[in-house]
């Protein structure tokens, strides 16, 4: 047997391993199978090969990615985007996905509903500043603009 095409296979399985724990970017799995000393050239075929099957799919992954970071709490926004470009997703993906999960959040509630689950006794009016700003600070790092934050705190 040829000992690219073993290789290939090789790098193959490994994908197919990676791809059933969690779904991934074509980046990422690059650089996991990488990790595994495989030729570019068994990676590359790994990957198309992952791709015509359908198991690998940027546009999926951006799209999912993007939902589980809005339903957790964990982003919005530029959050979202600066995730979704660490994983390797192109920049006009993550905008069209970005773009399909804004359609179906609701980022105010979102934050309404994070601000009264991490911080229920939360008072703006007679907050320290310190706490304010670690407030403030919590949700900017999520993706949040200040206008949103400070419109929302001034309410509750």
């Amino acid at each position: 047997m040829d000992k690219s095409k073993s290789n290939a296979s090789k790098s193959f399985a490994a994908a197919l391993r990676l791809l059933t724990r969690r779904d991934r970017s074509e980046t990422e799995l690059r650089q996991k199978l990488g990790q595994f000393d495989f030729s570019l050239s068994a990676i590359e075929s790994a990957v198309e090969k992952c791709r015509e099957y359908n198991y690998l799919d940027d546009n999926r992954y951006a799209t999912e990615r993007a939902r589980t970071l809005m339903r957790t709490g964990r982003g919005v926004g530029s959050r979202i985007m600066l995730d979704l470009r660490q994983r390797g997703i192109d920049e006009t993906i993550a905008r069209q996905a970005l773009e399909i999960v804004n359609c179906e959040f609701d980022t105010s509630q979102l934050l309404r509903d994070q601000l009264q689950k991490r911080f229920p006794d939360f008072d703006y009016q007679h907050a320290e500043k310190k706490q304010c700003r670690r407030l403030i600070s919590y949700f900017q790092r999520r993706g949040y603009t200040l206008g949103e934050i400070f419109q929302t705190i001034q309410q509750k």
